[in-house]
């Protein structure tokens, strides 16, 4: 292990906690290019490399994907993959740069979840962010897709971020919990990041009302605040507003929403929303547009399935929790929703 944290140029100061470098970039990371669909396995891999792990995509990926062709391993997934090898884990939502920088000085990567334009089209996309150069304005990462040490502006990585709520992660040894708690302030109390989300959402939608991403945080948020109808009004301002074409090339024509069209292959948030203020009938459209183009999305079955059952086609949900669960043996909620609709049919 060959852990290193460059520091160059004067402070910066930042008001949570102190003084920090101008410049860092943190050596001792393993880089690694990955397979198809395999980002996730690979950055949660380059992240735990740090701290000495010799794990390869070839080793995490079956765990995280017993599916080789699945589209997505959510940052949840993640984040339980690291604590099983034995390390902690923070993950949350609303990062800022001030957050990065912060936590990088200090010696702690961060995975980021972005959005990513390739020649493949717009899609879902991890970065492990391991340096910073504040006068110059951008971050330095390791990319699974492109490559060691890509330099990211600061305007054009919000941008992506904001995409995904900012959604972070920072894996460390449980050693050094104490540590990563005074970086973190406030953000390790109970609550507090979800309410700091929808705050920074709410005033985004307010500052940038024609962009989709802000008013699909807000309902993002709002979902985990149990404002399920808030939640969905939020996500029909997102699909309302005109399409983004440079987040989303290669758009096919005919889609249901004005969201980029592989959305719905990471973030289930409207599904949600919709099942839970009764528009089923949209969640099995929606669900349905996903599976035409992935017919392995293990979410997109166990929505549509939950709809299906509310809306009393029990044959057909019960196909939907069994594909799911075909496609991800370990899924604990359609495993428990096939029971439920099992159940209530042998009554």
């Amino acid at each position: 292990m060959n852990r290193r944290i460059v520091h160059l140029l004067l402070p910066v100061l930042l008001s949570t906690a102190g003084a920090v470098p101008g410049a860092v970039r943190l050596e001792g990371v393993r880089h690694e290019y990955q397979r198809l669909n395999n980002c996730g396995p690979v950055t949660i891999g380059m992240a735990l490399s740090f701290w000495g792990s010799k794990l390869t995509q070839y080793q995490s990926a079956p765990v995280l994907k017993p599916n080789r062709a699945d589209k997505n391993v959510s940052p949840d997934e993640l984040a339980a993959y690291a604590r099983s090898q034995g390390y902690a884990v923070h993950g949350g939502a609303a990062g800022d740069l001030a957050l990065i920088r912060r936590l990088v000085a200090a010696g702690y990567p961060v995975i980021a979840q972005t959005w990513f334009v390739s020649d493949q089209g717009g899609m879902g996309h991890y970065r492990l962010i391991t340096g910073y150069d504040e006068r110059g304005g951008y971050l330095w990462a390791y990319d699974s897709y492109n490559g060691p040490n890509i330099r990211l502006e600061y305007t054009e990585f919000d941008s992506l971020w904001q995409v995904y709520n900012r959604t972070y992660l920072v894996v460390y040894p449980k050693s050094r919990e104490g540590e990563v708690r005074k970086l973190l302030g406030d953000r390790v109390n109970a609550g507090w990041e979800d309410q700091h989300a929808r705050a920074v959402a709410l005033q985004e939608t307010r500052t940038q009302p024609r962009n989709a991403f802000a008013w699909f945080n807000l309902g993002t948020s709002l979902l985990k605040l149990g404002d399920a109808v808030g939640a969905a009004q939020a996500y029909d301002q997102a699909r309302g507003l005109p399409v983004n074409r440079a987040y989303d090339p290669d758009r096919p024509g005919g889609m249901l929403g004005n969201w980029p069209w592989r959305t719905l292959w990471y973030q289930f948030g409207p599904l949600e929303a919709y099942y839970k203020v009764a528009r089923h009938g949209e969640v099995v459209s929606l669900a349905s547009e996903t599976l035409r183009w992935a017919p392995d999305h293990e979410e997109s079955y166990y929505w549509r399935g939950k709809a299906r059952a509310a809306l009393g086609q029990r044959n057909l949900a019960l196909a939907d929790f069994r594909a799911a669960l075909r496609y991800r043996p370990g899924y604990a909620e359609a495993r428990a929703a096939l029971r439920e609709l099992q159940a209530k049919a042998a009554r």
